[in-house]
């Protein structure tokens, strides 16, 4: 169905489509400015990023993106992940496949306990792929994505140390 691949430096037209589309967006603010995309292809390509690119595996194209970072949550370092996919493919279960393979990788890391996904309360297709991946639902809060923008969202925690 899909895999995940290493971000590289090819793959600035996949992030487009997925951080400066209105609709992609609706739920984190809006679309990122040129700029803002610019730097984190920058980022996202540099090895040891964490952050994937998702490749239907029948044509080779890519449709989406998965990663995970470093976050500090309520004292405790843990990693955040987060997903996109074109919506051309949206509805296939593309997202949970994808996280399910980034859940895998920092799995094996063997650095972090938990892995937290924050969609927003009214996202509702990101928050059928925490449950669909095995991810507890821990409670709302409010946060600020981007700065200045206020967002309601799921704190959905899994536990690396558990079974896959």
């Amino acid at each position: 169905m899909v895999r995940i691949e290493p971000w590289g430096k090819g793959n600035v037209a996949l992030l487009e489509k997925c951080l400066a589309d209105p609709a992609m967006m609706q739920h984190l603010g809006g679309p990122e400015t040129p700029e803002k995309i610019a730097e984190r292809q920058t980022r996202y390509e540099q090895p040891g990023s964490k952050q994937h690119r998702i490749v239907d595996e029948a044509t080779g194209e890519g449709v989406g993106w998965v990663g995970y970072w470093d976050r500090e949550w309520q004292g405790d370092e843990i990693y955040e992940i987060g997903w996109a996919v074109i919506p051309a493919f949206q509805g296939r279960g593309i997202a949970s496949a994808a996280t399910l393979q980034a859940v895998a990788i920092a799995r094996a890391e063997g650095t972090r306990r938990f892995l937290h996904a924050y969609p927003s309360v009214e996202n509702g297709a990101s928050n059928a792929v925490c449950r669909k991946c095995g991810f507890d639902l821990q409670g709302t809060y409010d946060f600020e994505y981007p700065k200045g923008h206020p967002i309601v969202c799921n704190d959905w925690r899994l536990d690396l140390l558990a079974p896959g």
